[in-house]
Parts: structure tokens; C-alpha cells; sequence
């Protein structure tokens, strides 16, 4: 079979397309026949050996699958040779065939194709544990997202959406506006791309709360980081919730003085350990997503797919923040 594989630390165009050897199902385990690989931004990261997890290497990047089970190892239940599954798995998802625990996989609900099913354990499962367990949204809240037409940003637009809230969208684009537009987005600000100055922060943080209102944002979904938190916390709402969930801009230094003068709170948001440590409550989270996903109030948008042998080009793309909604790799 064959792999996309990291041998080396480096970005995208140092992974390499190799010939491997199917491997076996241990106890507990499935072989998923790999059909869509959905990219996420820490497979930009893990590469480089800037994550929290660094696999030996030589491994796959690509950590949310979809597919179908070739071959069940001993003492799994509940799934059978030819069942649809998707799965978060971390790393090893651009290679046409991986081992996945049982416990990590869900079935595909019933119409959804594999690069959308792909597509939703990551993005819209870190944005319902942001949203609800970090940001204790309710209905009526004002929710600002930064970064709001890729993937993340988008999920944070339709489930704030569903959730009752109002949302404002900053976006580096016209277009990426209209994206969010399109998900549900109340307002939208453009943020410039370039580095900005004392005057221009200021002058985004100004856009900011005309755009959230005089109350200010309940709750910021940042996404983006670098230059563009500060603004971000300016606009917030007493006691606001300031959520932590990327960085591709940066890791961002927050003027702490602001948390006091808003009796605000910064949150992190880091959803593969939530998963880890409170796995049942993970599971009722898919569940609810599920049911929002057959009511259609939330649907990802996958904008783009690209051949296994073209995986670092999704990458790359992701990387340079060109990416609106979903890059998914598929296999056939």
C-alpha cells in the first residue's frame, strides 16, 4: 500500500510517497480502507516537530479519516468488515490503509459522504467543546470568530448559529466574507493581512466593537492568534469568554491589565485531551453533532480535494492560510 510519510523535520515538500506493507489489526483494533483524509492545522505543526505529540518517525501526518473496515481484529464489537467509519486517530491518516482502536471510531450516519464525514470530528467537535464547555454559550450571546472561513471558523459560525448566538466573522478576505456570509455570519470584519501598527490595531479594535455591539463579545473563538488577539480582547463583553483554540499568526502576548479592567476570562481550548480524559462526554458531543448534521443545521464545507500523492500540497495550503473551509486528500 502506499503512504505519505515524514522522515524529516521539515514542512510539506519533505514528505515523501513510499510502498509499505499492510499492517495487521491487533486486539481492540480495526483496518480502515482510507477513503478521505481531511487536513488540519496541526498536521502543519507535527511535521516541523512544533506539536504537543511527536510521533517516530517514519509516520503518516493526517489524524481525521474516513473509510471503510477491511479487517477486525479480536475482541472488537459492534463493527464488521465492509461498515463506513470515521475516525480521529491523530497521525497516520494519508496512507490507503491504518490500524484505528475501536473506541476512537464512529459509524458514518447514513447519506454522508466519506470527505464530509472526514471532516467533522476535528473541526466541529473542538469548536462544540470550545463553545460549550470552555465558553458556556447561550442563546443571545455575541460570538466573534477569527479565522472564520477555514474550517475551524466555519464550524464556530454555524454551531454558534445553532446555539442561538449572534456572530460576527473577521476574515482576511472579501470572499472569505462571503463564505461566512454563507454559513450564517450576522456581520463581517475584514482584518488586514500585512503587519499592522499601533494605529491599525487600534483602528481593528474599533471595527471590532462596532461590529459586536455595545456590550462587546460574550465570547472571542480565536482561531487566528498573533496580531490579531489583542483587538480581539479589546472587544470582549464583561466577563467575556476570551477562547484559545490556534495560532497560525502566532502565539499571541496578551495584555493582562485587559482581563482586569473586562473581569474577563482566557480559556484554552484543547480538544485531543478533552477527548482523552473525558471520553464520554466526547462521544455524547458526536452524537449531538451527528443530529445537528441530519437536521442541517450545520454542514462542512469542503472547498477542495487533492490525490494522495499531492497530500503536501493541502498541506502547504493550509499552512499559508489559503484555505477556505475543508482540504480533504482522498484515495480513489
Amino acid at each position: 500500500m502506499k503512504a505519505l510519510r515524514t522522515h524529516q523535520i521539515g514542512g510539506p515538500e519533505t514528505l515523501t510517497l513510499d510502498e509499505v506493507e499492510v499492517p495487521t489489526p491487533g486486539k481492540g483494533e480495526v483496518l480502515v480502507d482510507v477513503k478521505a483524509c481531511a487536513i488540519n492545522y496541526p498536521d502543519t505543526l507535527m511535521i516541523r516537530d512544533m506539536y504537543q505529540f511527536k510521533p517516530e518517525r517514519p509516520y503518516s501526518p493526517g489524524g481525521e479519516i474516513a473509510g471503510v473496515i477491511e479487517a477486525v481484529g479480536e475482541g472488537v464489537e459492534g463493527y464488521a468488515v465492509g461498515d463506513k467509519v470515521m475516525a480521529g486517530i491523530g497521525n497516520g491518516g494519508l496512507a490507503e490503509k491504518v490500524i484505528v482502536p475501536a473506541g476512537r471510531m464512529f459509524p458514518i450516519p447514513d447519506g454522508v459522504a466519506f470527505e464530509k464525514a472526514a471532516s467533522l470530528l476535528m473541526t466541529y467537535g473542538t469548536t462544540i467543546h470550545g463553545l460549550k464547555d470552555r465558553g458556556h454559550i447561550k442563546e443571545g450571546d455575541t460570538v466573534l470568530v477569527l479565522g472564520a472561513a477555514g474550517g475551524v471558523g466555519l464550524s464556530a459560525v454555524e454551531l454558534s448559529k445553532a446555539f442561538g448566538a449572534r456572530v460576527v466573522a473577521a476574515v482576511s478576505s472579501e470572499e472569505k466574507g462571503e463564505v461566512a456570509k454563507r454559513a450564517g455570519a450576522d456581520e463581517v470584519v475584514i482584518y488586514p493581512k500585512g503587519e499592522m501598527d499601533k494605529d491599525a490595531s487600534k483602528a481593528l479594535a474599533n471595527a471590532f466593537k462596532a461590529a459586536c455591539g455595545p456590550e462587546g463579545a460574550d465570547i472571542v473563538y480565536d482561531i487566528v492568534g498573533g496580531q490579531y488577539s489583542e483587538p480581539a480582547l479589546r472587544s470582549i463583553a464583561w466577563e467575556g469568554k476570551f477562547l484559545v483554540v490556534g495560532f497560525p499568526a502566532g502565539i499571541a502576548k496578551m495584555p493582562l491589565n485587559l482581563t482586569l479592567l473586562k473581569s474577563c476570562d482566557i480559556a484554552g481550548v484543547f480538544w485531543g485531551a478533552f477527548t482523552a480524559r473525558e471520553p464520554v462526554k466526547f462521544r455524547q458531543q458526536v452524537e449531538e453533532l451527528f443530529q445537528m448534521m441530519k437536521d442541517g443545521k450545520i454542514d462542512p464545507l469542503v472547498s477542495e480535494t487533492f490525490p494522495l500523492e499531492r497530500g503536501g500540497d493541502a498541506i502547504a495550503k493550509l499552512e499559508n492560510r489559503q484555505a477556505v473551509g475543508k482540504l480533504v486528500v482522498t484515495m480513489d
